[in-house]
């Protein structure tokens, strides 16, 4: 084995912070894909016993679970092209905004995984979470931490692709220019970064397989 590995998934955006932070540090690491919906690897259930999830990072034989750990753990272990600012202040704000983006994962999930009046309800909660962070956490600022990309950047980096793939087949109308002028110029910003341009997923395979989830979660819910 490699001495940096990350087990994960493709259609992930929990895995892909991970892989973007990987990629701005300049580590060189191994990627193994896990089915984690229908055969879980024997590797994956070794080095993450208590969640069973992706991604799981392995360096020098050793795992880290949970992304927004990964993400700490690789700005301690490779401190080049820092993802935290140098002032405790700092640090502290891109940390706080970071568990904002954990925290409030379901909302902001919410209106692909319902329909009718309660994806009404669940598109306007995730907007009302999403104008925090534009007014509070982005304001005017070309990144969350200022100038430069960093760990908050990296936590909601998922807006830049996975969000337009679910709202497209959700049928809704998350995030737009005209109602989050600041949100939507941050995407575009992001997503214009070469290391992010060249490590996002194909658009057309995950709206096929985002399809096929958006199918069975409406499905077990009527159940």
């Amino acid at each position: 084995m490699a001495i940096v590995t990350l087990l994960g998934a493709r259609r992930s955006p929990f895995v892909y912070r991970v892989i973007w932070a990987l990629k701005l540090k300049g580590v060189d690491y191994e990627y193994v894909e896990e089915d984690v919906l229908y055969n879980k690897s024997d590797r994956l259930l070794k080095y993450n016993p208590v969640h069973k999830k992706v991604p799981v990072l392995v360096h020098a034989g050793k795992p880290i679970a949970e992304s927004t750990i990964i993400l700490e753990y690789i700005e301690e272990a490779w401190p080049q092209n820092p993802l935290l600012p140098k002032d405790p202040h700092g640090r502290a704000l891109a940390r706080f905004w970071t568990k904002f983006g954990e925290d409030k994962t379901t909302t902001l999930f919410g209106f692909f995984i319902t329909e009718g009046e309660q994806q009404v309800k669940a598109t306007k909660e995730a907007q009302e979470q999403l104008r925090i962070l534009e007014e509070q956490g982005l304001g005017d600022k070309k990144f969350f931490g200022g100038d430069e990309i960093g760990m908050a950047d990296l936590e909601f980096g998922w807006l830049a692709r996975w969000l337009e793939v679910l709202s497209e087949v959700a049928g809704v109308k998350v995030i737009e220019a005209e109602s989050f002028p600041r949100l939507h110029a941050w995407i575009q910003r992001f997503k214009e970064i070469p290391t992010i341009k060249e490590n996002l997923p194909d658009r057309s395979a995950m709206l096929t397989y985002f399809k096929g989830r958006r199918a069975t979660f409406l499905a077990l819910a009527k159940s």
